[in-house]
């Protein structure tokens, strides 16, 4: 079971990290997967091509972290746009957190200490959400227990999102990063594994159990969400997305500004420097980085660069 868990929390780093979703600023299921879809189906696709300074070119994907085989092969638009590349460039560089070192960092991050508990920690109304949501697992929920509520907010989540089906093994980034490998592309990463990390161990308890309480009462609609999502999504419907991610975020201003504007802004001039190299590069992040008025996509159209959805 200790091997179970541990593999879960490893995956919700690179599952969750990304992918800011509606309910904890974050979504797990961080948004753009491409399905399986006939071409005269879908004249888009959530994928953009930047230009405008210089001869410099950057493709900019929206990604869903956790697929399952039914949503490969991609649109063709995506391959286009990785076999026009020659860089990858992902929110992080995924040989960081696939080392051993990356996954102790984010277990002992996000464990309690042995002077702490779950139960003096949450509301009485959060623990009780809790123990409903546990009350299966048995001496596993107890385990599960001894994670800091951030930690366990994105464990349940990802636990429920594998019973449908979905695997992180399978996302589009994991993808990408894979294909990168193979063809000996460069990888690059947007942030560290340590500062992803620190964006949640940076939260206020009161943060964090209003994360966790909002993650368990959503749990029971989330397929239903995920349904929607993917609907715009495979259709390049960028202001469905962008009301679907960014509504529930935006009524929590600390935590959108948090998890989800100051690493757009950090991410900014990493991404403008891109322009200026020979080649092409392909950027991966989640797709709700890119949408609304304070994402990726708004910015570059700011400092002047042309976006063309693919």
């Amino acid at each position: 079971m200790r091997n179970r868990v541990q593999d879960s929390q490893f995956s919700v780093l690179h599952a969750k990290f990304s992918v800011l979703r509606a309910q904890f600023a974050i979504l797990v299921v961080a948004i753009a997967i491409a399905l399986v879809t006939p071409a005269h189906a879908a004249a888009r696709s959530f994928l953009w091509k930047v230009s405008g300074k210089g001869s410099g070119v950057v493709y900019l994907a929206g990604s869903v972290h956790m697929l399952t085989p039914a949503h490969y092969p991609l649109a063709p638009a995506f391959d286009a746009a990785y076999k026009d590349s020659d860089l990858l460039v992902e929110e992080l560089d995924m040989a960081e957190l696939l080392a051993p070192t990356a996954q102790m960092a984010f277990l002992s991050k996000g464990m309690l200490g042995s002077d702490q508990s779950l139960e003096k920690l949450v509301s009485p109304a959060t623990l009780a959400l809790v123990n409903k949501a546990l009350a299966d697992l048995g001496p596993a929920g107890e385990m599960l227990k001894r994670f800091k509520p951030w930690l366990l907010a994105m464990t349940l989540e990802q636990l429920e999102m594998q019973k449908a089906g979905f695997d992180a093994g399978l996302g589009l980034d994991k993808h990408f990063y894979d294909r990168a490998q193979e063809n000996g592309k460069s990888v690059q990463g947007l942030e560290t594994a340590e500062y992803q990390i620190s964006r949640f161990e940076g939260m206020t308890m009161e943060q964090q159990d209003h994360l966790l309480a909002e993650t368990l009462k959503q749990l029971e609609t989330e397929k239903a969400s995920i349904s929607k999502l993917l609907d715009a999504w495979k259709t390049g419907d960028a202001p469905t997305v962008e009301r679907i991610v960014l509504a529930d975020l935006k009524s929590d201003p600390v935590l959108y500004q948090r998890l989800l504007v100051e690493r757009n802004r950090n991410w900014l001039p990493k991404i403008d420097e891109l322009f200026s190299r020979k080649g092409r590069a392909l950027v991966v992040v989640g797709a709700a980085h890119l949408v609304g008025p304070d994402g990726l996509l708004a910015m570059l159209k700011s400092k002047g660069y042309t976006i063309e959805q693919q």
